[in-house]
């Protein structure tokens, strides 16, 4: 039988039993891997879906206890650990910025010699670099091998070329700076930082906490001081020191009607960015001959007796107790010999004066005249209500206390006061009660502080209305007609009063050594600013026609700071404008005088 014949005998196809066999397995096989492909899909997703709710969680978490904190900024790794002191304008007094410091660490080399070369040839290499730098006095530094700065604040290119030298022990690191863009304009005011970061001496010190907070997020401060003010002044009285020969000056610009301070200046000044020792501290013998620190501020720190400049409070004062009750009154000015002393003029004015008269040739008898019918009592409790028995009234920590008699006053003091003598005082006293004669009788605590209209303090009435409106004619007659006629620029309407007093010493005053002084307001048809100019023991030289006195070199300072500052502040020369004292000329010969 063939093949083809038995397969259709048995009445189909015949499959072999083992390869059908073969085939399930195969089936089978392919349905495991099937399965194990999708279980391990599934893991794989499982997976996936823990970590994704993890990873939700987590930012869920983090979003949680982050949202109290602030946000990282990156820029504030670049802000400064003590903000800036700016002018009224927003113009940087002070700031800090980052610098390099060249700095001596024999601790870089463990073994052997700190230095590779010789104290001597390093010392010489340094100078190469600075060339004011010391050559033996830095050597000797090397030599000790005490760690220690060799210099602050050097340029990068400098840092490379101390790198350049090769030593290991001169080390340069970055480190931060307080910089004092406007040199030593206005040091008395700022002050300086030290070496352990604290604010010293001025606002710096005021401000300190203020300008650096915990969290290394300081504000800002914000002065009074316009510095365009502050260098008309400074530049002034400099110029003024020069031509009368003076040892020290001190001036000050004052808001009337604020108590703001527009520029302070105490000459001769410091630079705050370079703060030597002799600029805070002097020589016993320097103090024996009366000589104070250049970073002794005169102006809130020195009393004074301000001499004639205190003839317009007593007038005042009298006027407000009704002693004066009319201008033209006359008093004889015969010397008085009063408790074995005698008040005297420096020239005879003539048998009797009025107050206008007194005032226009500052006549010492007639004001201690007025001061006795007024009385210690009256006139002591005005000068207090003026502040004249305590510390000024500023920011600055160094603030003299006045030289002030307690209890009641015996009628000697009483009558020498009225003239300006017996009470030592800052001009910053004398620019507070200024400020109250000319501007409704209101007397303000003087501040540093940048005010909002809303801040500016109420004051206390200290003189009424009228003896200020009565005040403000008489100090304008006496710069057009008396001794202060050398402050009188054209078209401010300065209104003002000289004052010269001889110093105390050993043994009573000193003739040949006088504090001089001119303080002023203007416009004085309506006050604005006080300045106020004093010059410490000026000569008689040839720019002052050789007389010593403030009618010749305080006032003229006045006279030149008024027409600089006058348009910054908005005060234009007016001629057309002026504070009517037509009812007072009948009651003066148009004439001059010497204080």
């Amino acid at each position: 039988m063939n093949a083809y014949s038995a397969i259709t005998a048995h009445g189909g196809l015949s499959i072999p039993t083992t390869v059908s066999g073969g085939r399930r397995k195969l089936a089978n096989v392919r349905q495991r891997a099937l399965l194990v492909a999708k279980w391990r899909t599934l893991w794989v997703l499982a997976g996936f879906t823990i970590v994704g709710v993890c990873a939700m969680a987590r930012i869920t978490w983090l979003g949680l206890v982050g949202a109290a904190a602030p946000a990282f900024n990156p820029a504030d790794a670049l802000l400064p650990q003590r903000a800036e002191i700016v002018d009224r304008q927003g113009v940087p007094l002070a700031r800090e910025f980052r610098v390099y410091s060249l700095w001596y660490n024999p601790r870089a080399m463990t073994e052997g010699s700190p230095l590779i070369h010789s104290p001597r040839e390093v010392a010489e290499g340094l100078h190469r670099i600075f060339p004011d730098l010391d050559v033996t006095e830095t050597a000797a530094k090397l030599a000790s091998g005490k760690a220690q700065y060799l210099r602050k604040s050097i340029l990068p290119e400098e840092a490379n070329r101390v790198h350049a030298l090769g030593e290991p022990a001169l080390e340069y690191p970055q480190e931060a700076t307080r910089y004092y863009p406007q040199g030593s304009m206005a040091a008395h005011v700022l002050g300086y930082v030290d070496s352990f970061g604290k604010g010293q001496v001025g606002m710096e010190q005021a401000f300190d906490k203020q300008l650096t907070s915990a969290d290394g997020r300081g504000q800002p401060a914000v002065l009074s001081i316009d510095y365009r003010v502050q260098g008309a002044l400074e530049d002034e009285l400099g110029r003024g020191m020069k031509l009368s020969a003076a040892k020290g000056a001190a001036g000050v610009v004052l808001d009337v009607d604020t108590g703001e301070v527009l520029a302070l200046a105490s000459l001769p000044s410091f630079d705050p960015n370079r703060v030597q020792p002799t600029d805070m501290m002097i020589s016993p013998e320097q103090a024996r001959m009366g000589e104070v620190p250049h970073g002794f501020n005169r102006v809130t720190n020195q009393v004074y007796e301000l001499g004639s400049t205190f003839k317009p409070i007593t007038v005042a004062a009298a006027l407000d107790a009704g002693t004066i009750t009319d201008l033209g009154r006359r008093w004889p000015a015969a010397p008085l010999h009063i408790a074995g002393f005698t008040i005297h003029d420096d020239e005879n004015m003539g048998s009797s004066l009025n107050v206008p008269e007194t005032l226009i040739h500052s006549s010492n008898i007639v004001s201690a005249q007025i001061g006795d019918e007024l009385g210690g009592k009256r006139l002591k409790a005005k000068l207090e209500a003026l502040g004249f028995n305590q510390r000024p009234s500023i920011e600055l920590p160094a603030r003299g206390f006045p030289i002030w008699a307690k209890g009641e006053w015996p009628r000697l003091r009483t009558m020498t006061v009225s003239f300006g003598h017996g009470v030592a005082v800052t001009p910053l006293h004398l620019a507070s009660a200024y400020a109250a004669l000319v501007n409704g009788g209101v007397w303000r605590p003087s501040t540093l502080r940048k005010l909002d209209p809303a801040d500016v303090p109420a004051g206390r009435q200290v003189f009424s209305p009228a003896t200020s409106a009565r005040l403000r004619q008489l100090l304008r007659m006496i710069v057009v007609y008396g001794t202060g006629r050398k402050a009188n620029a054209e078209g401010f309407r300065i209104g003002g009063k000289t004052g010269s007093a001889e110093k105390p010493g050993v043994g009573g005053y000193r003739k040949h050594s006088l504090i001089t002084t001119f303080a002023a307001a203007f416009p004085m048809d309506k006050p604005r600013y006080v300045v106020v100019a004093t010059m410490d023991e000026p000569q008689g030289t040839e720019a002052t026609s050789f007389q010593r006195t403030a009618a010749w070199n305080a006032a003229p300072v006045v006279g030149r700071v008024v027409p600089r500052i006058g348009p910054i502040l908005g005060i234009m020369p007016d001629n057309t404008r002026d504070i009517d004292i037509s009812d007072l000329l009948p009651l003066i010969p148009h004439g001059s005088g010497n204080d």
